[in-house]
């Protein structure tokens, strides 16, 4: 079956990084566009970034943009999120995911996949 196992989460005080990694398996990788979702207490689970399956195209959340970078290993069937200059705000459940074909949705809705998460939190 398919499985996405995110990693990389933790205690960092804010302006630190963090490098989450999503490790897939039991899907035809590169024919899967991934992202990257956070769910904060009480709100909605949301868009973070998304990397079409070849790699050669990226979007990210206004949030985030000139923060994170999303990069991914086809060779290795894994996903990256590199977090850079992190804010209190940033604090949530992060959430790997794939979607077949070329563009992930920026709706939870469209996810094919997920994984369980992992969480990161940002102190101030």
């Amino acid at each position: 079956q398919v499985q996405l196992v995110e990693s990389g989460g933790g205690l960092v005080q804010a302006g630190g990084s963090l490098r989450l990694s999503c490790a897939a398996s039991g899907l035809a990788f590169s024919n899967y566009a991934m992202g990257w979702f956070r769910q904060a207490p009480g709100k909605e689970r949301e868009f973070v970034a998304r990397m079409s399956r070849s790699g050669s195209t990226t979007y990210y959340t206004d949030s985030v943009k000139g923060r994170f970078t999303i990069s991914r290993d086809n060779a290795k069937n894994m996903v990256y999120l590199q977090m850079n200059s992190l804010k209190p705000e940033d604090t949530a459940v992060y959430y790997c995911a794939a979607q077949y074909g070329v563009r992930l949705s920026t709706s939870v809705n469209g996810v094919d996949y997920w994984g369980q998460g992992t969480q990161v939190t940002v102190s101030s």
